[in-house]
């Protein structure tokens, strides 16, 4: 942790600097979580030690609730388990994903300190637990947690006090850091980072944060000079001003005082309307669109839970028809529109209109993002898989190098995504070449090869940009 040190922030309190000057893609510093659990709902789809997603896993044979790849990670998780399968098995249930955290918290606190780690910069008790800014509702479900955690609590476990307690709970509940499976793409638990709770927020970073390897890793979006603060973002950019600052007060107790907020940077990108030939639409035609769009986002929302996905592709397509032609392609709502339905067209293995949309969005979100944002890059990397099933290889390739570009600063060489991204940009590289040498052997070995291994559907729809977007866990 010799790389930053901290300070007091003006206006937010304790924070990060850089004590080094550091460069795009550059990992300022990496941490394991203090402790970490599998969401509540993929309990018996991800292993709870590697947080791997199998089809097949091995039950826990005492608690019947921990699942595990095979014996070594069942072994490798033992050390966390161990109160915890004793602590179910008492309780007679398995109680909520942040009980669970919480108590595998204390378990390692009590015994081994408040300061686990020669890298840990401070300590819980340090930490904001923000219980006094919750509001009614929130305190009423906080104090069930408390109440249901303390039935809980092994009797032969360390007692703590009703206020130790209600602190970790605090601290969880806004400082707790999604954890993803192995390939990167899906949120599937989540754990807390100490020292990451000292990173404070800004709504156009330098920093951001990826899992890689079980460890989180702080990277750099670009150069940062020494006593620099080191900021990464708490929300996504891609809402409006006004919505960012609920959200962050709501969730995190703080007004943000950024420049992009101050100046409401991009707002008037993300609804505006379409200029062609120079004539713009009218306000009123631009709010009519945009209330039409938000309308058609809710019942696109339903059908898609409801897997009915042609009726989905119908719902779009009219939306697209009716407001394309006003919006502009930052419009924020229709490139939610254009994500779902070439995320649908992909899955129905429609790839030419898939491509499309794809291509649409990535350009949209070219003009909005960070040129180093990782939910471009997922975007980008998206649109080139596309164009390359629908066998446009040429604007697939360029897709994936744009992906790859970005993918590399914000998750760098090793990780498993990047690592997929570079064996695509060389497999499309060698068919862009042999695509210019001879068009029509090219696809003629290409419809062969695709005879011989027909597509499998896809994945069913989910936004894969939403799971990069959404980093920090705040429990619905």
């Amino acid at each position: 942790m010799e790389n930053v040190a901290i300070f007091d922030s003006p206006g937010k309190g304790r924070g990060l600097k850089a004590t080094k000057e550091f460069w795009a893609g550059d990992v300022i510093f990496s941490e394991l979580s203090l402790a970490a659990v599998v969401f509540d709902s993929l309990a018996e789809r991800i292993c709870h030690s590697c947080f791997r997603r199998q089809d097949k896993l091995q039950r826990c044979g005492q608690c019947k609730f921990g699942h595990y790849c095979d014996r070594t990670c069942q072994r490798a998780g033992w050390a966390e388990h161990k109160q915890e399968c004793g602590a179910i098995k008492a309780y007679g249930k398995v109680p909520n994903e942040s009980i669970r955290l919480v108590a595998r918290i204390m378990w390692r606190l009590d015994k081994e300190g408040s300061v686990v780690s020669d890298m840990q910069l401070t300590t819980l008790d340090e930490l904001e637990d923000h219980i006094s800014d919750m509001q009614e509702d929130e305190l009423k479900d906080f104090k069930v947690d408390i109440h249901n955690f303390l039935d809980y609590w092994p009797r032969n476990s360390k007692q703590h006090t009703i206020d130790v307690i209600s602190h970790i709970f605090g601290v969880v509940n806004c400082n707790g850091f999604t954890v993803s499976d192995q390939r990167g793409l899906q949120a599937v638990g989540v754990g807390l980072f100490p020292n990451l709770c000292l990173v404070n927020h800004d709504c156009w970073p330098n920093c951001t944060v990826i899992l890689n390897h079980g460890k989180i890793e702080l990277r750099s979006l670009s150069k940062i000079s020494e006593g620099e603060e080191l900021t990464v973002a708490y929300v996504d950019f891609l809402n409006l001003t006004e919505e960012r600052q609920r959200l962050l007060k709501t969730q995190y107790f703080f007004d943000c005082t950024c420049e992009h907020c101050k100046n409401h940077v991009k707002d008037d990108l993300k609804l505006a309307g379409r200029e062609v030939d120079g004539v713009k639409p009218s306000e009123e035609q631009v709010k009519e669109a945009t209330d039409y769009c938000l309308q058609m986002l809710e019942k696109m929302e339903k059908a898609r839970l409801d897997a009915d996905y042609h009726e989905l592709v119908k719902m779009c397509s009219e939306c697209v028809e009716k407001t394309e032609p006003i919006l502009a392609d930052t419009h924020i709502y229709l490139l939610r529109v254009w994500s779902t339905l070439s995320e649908v067209q992909a899955y129905l293995q429609f790839f030419n209109d898939a491509a499309e949309y794809a291509r649409k969005m990535v350009d949209g979100y070219t003009k909005l993002y960070h040129p180093n944002n990782a939910a471009l890059g997922m975007a980008a990397m998206r649109a080139g898989v596309n164009h390359w099933q629908a066998g446009l290889i040429e604007v697939g390739h360029g897709m994936i190098c744009k992906a790859y570009a970005i993918l590399m600063v914000t998750h760098g060489p090793i990780h498993p995504i990047t690592k997929d991204l570079e064996a695509m940009r060389m497999q499309t590289e060698m068919e862009l070449r042999m695509f210019k040498q001879n068009e029509y052997v090219y696809h003629s070995m290409r419809d062969a090869a695709l005879k011989n291994k027909p597509m499998s559907m896809m994945h069913e729809p989910k936004c894969v940009e939403d799971e990069i977007k959404n980093l920090f866990h705040r429990r619905k």
